[in-house]
């Protein structure tokens, strides 16, 4: 379907080493499905994606954090691998970006890593996720209800484990992100 997300915009919060596929892979079903998407960034020129162990790719930044404004999105991508989301779980401006799709309930979708960033956002308890093994207790010491499963979906918030899960994640994220704001997503 072309147009299921016609008219949607999705930023993709990102600073560098992000999981290639774990963004290439959702931002090109977003596009093929007619939706907008932005790479925003703490940077202000370009990201550089990991593919495995090792660099890979840049990114060009389409509008750097300082100038984005959640109002001017309908959705958020936050993609994993273990630099990214660690690198911007402690940059309060990217946690006031993530925090304010939860407050306005518009869908927000995060893979692998990328959850971590929720943990400091405060959105997470009792919220049924999932994520890469790896970070399983964090998100339960922080009050999340994690399942070991390919996709969570949860009032608007998609969770998944690893890019072996895309095919299903980039599916409920074109659901959700479709479906637009959720009465359940909350701050």
């Amino acid at each position: 379907m072309a147009d299921e997300l016609k008219d949607k915009k999705v930023a993709i919060l990102t600073a560098d080493g992000f999981e290639e596929v774990e963004l290439t892979s959702p931002r090109d079903a977003i596009q093929m499905a007619g939706g907008t998407t932005h790479i925003v960034s703490p940077k202000s020129d370009i990201v550089r994606a990991k593919k495995d162990k090792d660099w890979s790719l840049d990114f060009d930044v389409d509008v750097p954090l300082d100038q984005a404004n959640p109002e001017d999105y309908d959705a958020l991508l936050l993609p994993g691998g273990v630099i990214n989301p660690d690198t911007l779980r402690v940059i309060p401006q990217a946690i006031d970006f993530v925090k304010a799709f939860f407050a306005a309930g518009k869908p927000v979708a995060a893979i692998c890593h990328g959850p971590q960033g929720l943990i400091d956002a405060e959105v997470v308890e009792g919220r049924r996720m999932t994520s890469v093994k790896n970070i399983s207790k964090d998100l339960i010491n922080a009050g999340a209800l994690w399942e070991d499963r390919a996709v969570v979906v949860d009032q608007g918030l998609v969770t998944s484990r690893t890019p072996d899960d895309l095919p299903d994640f980039n599916e409920k994220v074109l659901e959700e992100f479709r479906e637009g704001e959720h009465a359940g997503q909350h701050a």
